[in-house]
Order: C-alpha cells, then structure tokens, then sequence
C-alpha cells in the first residue's frame, strides 16, 4: 500500500528568490512568485504546511500590462462606511505605490486564512533596482 508523504519541519529548506520585475507581464509574474511562495516547485509540498520559499523582487515600477489595463483595472476597498467605496485604477496606482500591484496580484493568489497571511510575508517588494535583503544571499531567478 502506497503512503502520502507529508514534510516534516525538519525537511523543509528554506532559500530567498531575486526576481526583477523589469518589462515582465504582471499575471504572469505573479502566478510564478505564487508558486514559489507556496512551494509547489518542491517535490516535498504538503498542502497545508508552509514548504515555500521567500521572494524579494526589483523594479515593481516597471512592469507591463496587456490590452487596457492600465485604464481599465480598478482596485477597490470599501471601508463599510456609506460612501466608502474608493476605486484607483492601475495607471494611478503603478504612479503612487508600484510595490502594491505586485502584492495584492500574488496575495490574491494564495489561499486565504492563516497560512496565506504566513505566506505573504515572505514576500518582499521595491519599486526600483535596490534592496535590503542582502543578507538573505537571494538566488536570481530568471522568469
């Protein structure tokens, strides 16, 4: 009779990801920083436990969109107050905070709950070429 392996915390190895986001499509960047942070890329992945890596990735100022997205894409919150609703489309929000487009396209593809909120903090963001995470000793990823 054949068994599931199920990793064990001292199975899992951790390793940090450089990524430059420069002229690269933001869903398909998004989906592959997804998959590292969840650890689908290992053989040991266990659907409930965190056997992912981390990611820093540079130059969130300058990704691509396809088609219209930049006029046409609205992010919204609403804070559940009447007259709540607020709505920046992505030109505005790649122009003031280029750090949260790449956040929430990869957030919203991790599952919700707890291990998402576990996930998404390893995940780093910077709008330009520079970053903090030297001593991580990040591995650059081409994607």
């Amino acid at each position: 009779m054949k068994k599931t392996y199920v990793a064990k915390k001292e199975d899992i190895k951790k390793q940090w990801y450089l990524v430059d986001a420069k002229d690269k499509i933001l869903g398909r960047l998004a989906t592959k920083i997804a998959v590292i942070l969840r650890g689908k890329h290992k053989a040991i992945f266990t659907p409930h436990l965190d056997t992912g890596d981390g990611v820093i990735v540079i130059n969130a100022s300058r990704i691509r969109v396809t088609g219209r997205k930049l006029k046409q894409k609205v992010y919204r919150r609403y804070s559940g107050y009447p007259g709540g609703l607020r709505e920046v489309t992505l030109e505005n929000m790649l122009a003031k905070k280029p750090e949260n487009v790449i956040r929430l396209a990869v957030e919203r593809m991790l599952p919700g709950g707890p291990l998402g909120r576990d996930l998404i903090k390893k995940l780093k963001v910077y709008a330009d070429d520079k970053h903090n995470q030297k001593a991580q000793n990040p591995v650059v990823l081409e994607v």
